[in-house]
């Protein structure tokens, strides 16, 4: 894959935030069944951010507007040199559109085949200037990722006007 470079970067933490019900759940079942902008249907991920205001704003634009799940917020570490970064000038024109262009899930489907790290660093559709880590629940060091808190999540329901 052109242009891919991987990232060394000590102790990485990345954010969910899923139902409470589904907080424990690393399978990255759900992506698995429906598929996603990084993943086709049938490969586990988890969908995660940089920062917690990244992963609100991707589970604002992921849920119904009359549902508003409890929801916790998971704080997980990546170990060292497990990151793979995606430029925007890797993606093509439309990378950001919805629904998303299908060469974005082959590009991930790639690297997961791949294996050689266990998140791919993409920018956000949402703020480009930001960014989502794909995490590969296939991959053979998977288990080292900690979990490192798991809070209840305060969803402020003005943001669902």
């Amino acid at each position: 894959m052109a242009g891919l470079n991987t990232e060394f970067i000590v102790n990485m933490k990345v954010y969910r935030i899923t139902g409470t019900k589904y907080t424990r759940d690393l399978s990255g079942i759900g992506a698995a069944t429906y598929g996603g902008r990084w993943n086709k249907k049938g490969t586990p991920v988890l969908y995660t951010g940089e920062n917690k205001e990244i992963a609100l704003l991707e589970t604002i634009v992921h849920t119904p507007p009359m549902l508003i799940p409890k929801l916790s917020i998971l704080t997980l570490q990546i170990p060292n040199n497990s990151i793979t970064k995606l430029n925007i000038s890797d993606l093509p024109v439309n990378w950001y559109d919805y629904p998303a262009p299908t060469i974005l899930s082959e590009i991930a489907e790639k690297w997961i085949t791949e294996g050689k790290t266990i998140a791919l660093k993409v920018p956000s559709c949402i703020i480009h200037s930001s960014h989502n880590y794909i995490l590969n629940c296939k991959h053979k060091s998977f288990n080292l990722i900690k979990q490192l808190e798991i809070k209840n999540f305060h969803f402020d329901t003005r943001l669902k006007k």
